[in-house]
């Protein structure tokens, strides 16, 4: 179901043949909070541009308290700065303008699977489905040993018995494949043609097995293939992986690509990963405050240091304070990292006794640490901005 606000009747009817069955229309914000009223499971609501803005977004700012699963589309004739940053503040998920209809649909579907994905979340024991766990490691700077973390850390997972897949989300220069010895003869792009129809059988045929028992889900073989992939089908891939994995763990490259922000938005566990250089630890310095103004929850993160014991003329107190947030992990440099990496060896497995593998299994305890809140305890009382909100927007309000 899906709820339109906007006095417009042809709009509503031009939506409703896009949007599918099973939408509902009123004609104004407070006919809108009485039907939220009469249907309390609710997840997409879409305004109208009819609808004044500022009304709107004051309507939004307390459903995103609220109701904290319910999403909001706005659709605005002019897009502008200046409205992004209001309507995020408020708690939208997506702007967008109402003469496109597919892109209407596509920020629909993103909206309604993403809220799915938090509803799924908050359901208590015994209701709901299998549901594994989303971990992103990420690096606001390339050369950070992400990619080997990302694999060794999915390693030490699944030798502690966890059913684990990589998900390599740097969809133009991917490394998982060639770290894991792995022939991408499947990738994400066999995905695309599925969309909207994915299921558990269909996201298996293009799962390429590894070792240690890990499976992933691999980036297309050539950057110019990256564009291919829609990166609204991701919320409903990530649903997909949940039911199918203990843990998901997602590569990405050192960039706030659409693709990076949607796994940032379902995202159970944020790895931020820097090295003992200034440039490094300055890009997650300001990842790290993107990250707080669009209230992404600060406890779902682990800072990890990588090559920390490196002789640069840093320590770790100035590189906390540079953050201004705490370093859980500090993970060795050692030759012995690049040299398994060129056998195509994960070193967590091969030497687990290793001063780098003892590192990353902390991490591994880390980020087994950071459970889901009793669902039976409130959840917090502070909604999460939409990540994805940050790119793919243009045009003139």
């Amino acid at each position: 179901m899906t709820l339109i606000i906007d006095p417009v009747h042809a709009l509503a009817d031009s939506l409703a043949l896009a949007l599918g069955d099973g939408l509902r229309a009123v004609e104004s914000v407070t006919a809108a909070e009485r039907d939220l009223e009469l249907h309390p499971d609710e997840l997409l609501v879409v305004i109208g541009p009819s609808i004044d803005v500022g009304e709107a977004l004051r309507a939004v700012a307390v459903w995103q308290v609220d109701r904290p699963e319910l999403g909001v589309v706005l659709l605005r004739r002019r897009v502008d700065v200046q409205l992004l940053t209001e309507a995020l503040r408020a708690g939208v998920r997506e702007v967008v303008v109402p003469d496109d209809l597919t892109a209407v649909v596509t920020a629909a579907r993103r909206s309604l699977e993403l809220s799915r994905l938090r509803a799924q979340s908050r359901r208590g024991p015994g209701r709901a489905e299998p549901s594994g766990r989303l971990v992103t490691v990420f690096s606001a700077k390339g050369g950070a040993g992400k990619t080997t973390i990302s694999t060794n850390l999915a390693a030490a997972l699944a030798r502690d018995g966890a059913r684990v897949c990589v998900l390599d989300l740097d969809l133009e220069f991917g490394d998982v494949a060639i770290s894991m010895h792995l022939a991408p003869e499947r990738t994400l792009l066999d995905v695309m043609p599925m969309a909207g129809q994915l299921d558990e059988q269909g996201l298996r045929s293009v799962i390429t097995s590894g070792p240690v028992g890990l499976d992933a889900l691999l980036a297309p073989p050539s950057p110019g293939e990256a564009g291919r992939i829609d990166p609204g089908v991701l919320p409903e891939l990530i649903r997909v992986l949940r039911r199918m994995y203990d843990v998901i763990v997602v590569d990405t490259p050192p960039a706030l690509s659409e693709p990076v922000l949607a796994a940032f938005d379902a995202s159970d566990v944020t790895v931020l990963l820097a090295t003992m250089d200034v440039p490094s630890l300055k890009n997650l310095r300001l990842a790290l405050a993107a990250f707080d103004m669009l209230r992404h929850p600060s406890e779902s993160r682990l800072v990890v240091l990588n090559r920390a014991d490196a002789k640069v003329g840093l320590t770790r107190d100035d590189v906390e304070r540079t953050l201004g947030a705490r370093v859980d992990v500090e993970v060795p440099s050692s030759g012995d990292v690049p040299a398994s990496l060129n056998r195509g060896e994960l070193l967590v497995a091969q030497r687990p006794e290793h001063p780098f593998s003892v590192a990353v299994r902390s991490l591994a305890s880390a980020v087994r640490a950071h459970d889901r809140p009793d669902p039976g305890v409130p959840a917090p009382r502070t909604p999460r901005r939409g990540l994805r909100a940050l790119v793919g927007r243009g045009g003139a309000r």
